[in-house]
């Protein structure tokens, strides 16, 4: 999965932006630069709700150790943002393990859980940046039912779907029938074969909800924190052989830019972080318009890290 297109969907349903205090100036990179040394550390985010929310979660969670902040959101895909990083034009960004790797550093990969994934970042990113601590969280594909036809067929996991998917009708973007991370890969690691696949154009993702709480398509490619899944109890069903590359939000670094207190307030976020954190502040964000900068020190606080 690419981040870029996976959040156009999103992006679609949300605000363009949600700065939480960031500068406005037309280049995010420009004023505020530089790292260590007692400056300000620069946090970064990509030109998507999510990772904004993210940028602003770090930001008050360094801000809360007494460090200063510098917000730079809205920066762009990570053809524009990754070179920043590593570069130090930028100190702290929130990243997607997954797709760092098989975007940015490594095209042929093919390391899909969290450990091997994390292993290769370690080895084979610049020298300048590091990864810190994974979340829990992922923001990741996943074939999506509604509770009543978890109900119907017992689903709960991909596997489940073998015996009965010949019945039902996939809905996912185009790309997703051909996809190893997608149609493909379901039929050769979980034997999964729909009968009928409902292509839809990226950016149909409220259509994509809408068919399926019709019970026009049975089943559909969501991402893991689209805010339908918890509006509208829908269920994801698990992943054991990881056909879905992890995803795993996780702070990449410039290393002459953070200090261990850095890393401890950043760390400690990837400690609480999960998934379904992320489900609910997105809800609140799309759906109910709160401010990424309240969403975020809202679950800052309830998670223990300021006080």
């Amino acid at each position: 999965m690419y981040r870029g297109a996976a959040f156009g969907l999103i992006t679609a349903l949300t605000l363009t932006a949600c700065g939480g205090g960031g500068d406005s100036d037309d280049n995010p990179l420009t004023d505020g630069g530089g790292s260590g040394g007692g400056k300000s550390i620069v946090v970064g985010s990509a030109n998507f709700p999510e990772n904004q929310l993210l940028a602003e979660i770090y930001a008050q969670a360094l801000e809360s150790k007494g460090l200063k902040v510098t917000r730079k959101f809205d920066i762009g895909a990570r053809e524009v943002y990754y070179d920043q990083v590593v570069k130090g034009g930028i100190g702290v960004f929130p990243e997607y393990n997954g797709a760092l790797l098989s975007v940015a550093v490594d095209k042929n990969s093919t390391a899909t859980s969290t450990e091997d994934i994390n292993a290769e970042l370690k080895e084979k990113l610049p020298s300048s940046v590091e990864i810190l601590d994974s979340a829990a969280a992922e923001d990741k594909d996943s074939v999506t039912v509604t509770a009543e036809t978890a109900a119907k067929y017992k689903l709960k996991t991909l596997a489940d779907l073998k015996p009965v998917a010949g019945d039902l009708t996939l809905g996912a973007g185009s790309e997703f029938k051909t996809r190893t991370q997608g149609g493909v890969g379901l039929e050769k690691v979980y034997g999964v074969k729909f009968g009928k696949f409902q292509p839809l154009d990226a950016g149909a993702q409220t259509t994509l909800v809408k068919l399926l709480k019709d019970d026009k398509v049975q089943a559909a490619n969501l991402y893991t924190t689209d805010p339908a899944i918890v509006a509208d109890k829908l269920v994801v069903l698990e992943d054991p052989k990881n056909l879905f590359s992890s995803q795993n939000v996780t702070p990449l670094v410039y290393k002459a830019a953070v200090d261990d207190k850095a890393k401890e307030a950043l760390n400690a976020v990837s400690a609480k972080l999960t998934t379904e954190d992320l489900l609910e502040m997105m809800k609140k964000l799309v759906n109910d318009k709160e401010d990424a900068d309240s969403v975020a020190e809202d679950w800052l606080s309830s998670a223990g890290l300021v006080k």
